[in-house]
């Protein structure tokens, strides 16, 4: 076992060189204004993203260096509404495949130490999903799969992962947004990023006040008398 997380960690560690070497010899390529031009000239960049968010998901890549990344080529509102997108269709993907392949592939990913607090979303239907979503107590790839094994339908589990993961989406995108525009704007990057700044920490207040909104939403236990 202690041979094999070494050698993952050597692979990863090679492919973090590989990444590093890559992105200095195409430097000038993946600067700001380039990505932008390339964006503008090719209308399926949209699609290609959520197709790549949808991979990443898959594979438990963080969908915040996704939504980080949209920000910084597609534009604040652009970026937040293609990570939107792609992380809600990726959520989709993992939710589905869990639940028509069968348990093996979740239990693998670690379903068995999130078996308590995701069987309660069942329970609790879409709101319960957005808590999950608002509240990243678990990863975002894992609760795509291990939703996928309880009872929660789909309706509800897209709509509580649209809703949930929305205000830090619009967050980290604009965060990737502010730091694309200091970048090219070189000695006027404060004002470059305040705007953002301001959004972002806006979506983020909402991200904190959304969980208590939805505990009033919840419709009352009835009481049951002795």
């Amino acid at each position: 076992m202690r041979i094999r997380n070494n050698a993952g960690r050597l692979i990863l560690l090679a492919l973090l060189a590989i990444g590093i070497l890559a992105a200095w010899h195409w430097r000038g390529v993946f600067d700001p204004a380039s990505l932008t031009a390339l964006i503008d000239s090719s209308p399926a960049a949209p699609l290609v993203f959520i197709g790549l968010h949808i991979v990443a998901s898959l594979v438990f890549v963080p969908r915040t260096l996704l939504a980080l990344g949209a920000g910084l080529v597609f534009g604040m509102w652009w970026g937040a509404l293609w990570a939107a997108l792609g992380s809600l269709s990726g959520a989709i993907a993992g939710f589905l495949v869990a639940r028509y392949l069968g348990g093996g592939l979740a239990e693998r990913a670690g379903w068995r130490r999130a078996a308590g607090l995701l069987q309660r979303a069942e329970g609790g239907g879409w709101r319960m999903v957005a808590i999950l979503r608002l509240v990243p107590i678990i990863p975002h790839s894992l609760t795509n799969f291990a939703l996928g094994l309880t009872g929660v339908r789909l309706g509800a589990y897209a709509m509580g992962s649209l809703l949930g993961q929305l205000p830090l989406t619009i967050a980290y995108a604009d965060l990737g947004a502010a730091g694309g525009r200091a970048l090219l704007a070189g000695g006027d990057w404060p004002q470059a990023v305040l705007w953002p700044t301001v959004i972002g920490l806006t979506a983020l207040a909402l991200s904190l006040a959304f969980p208590l909104a939805l505990r009033r939403l919840r419709p009352a236990q009835p009481v049951q008398q002795a």
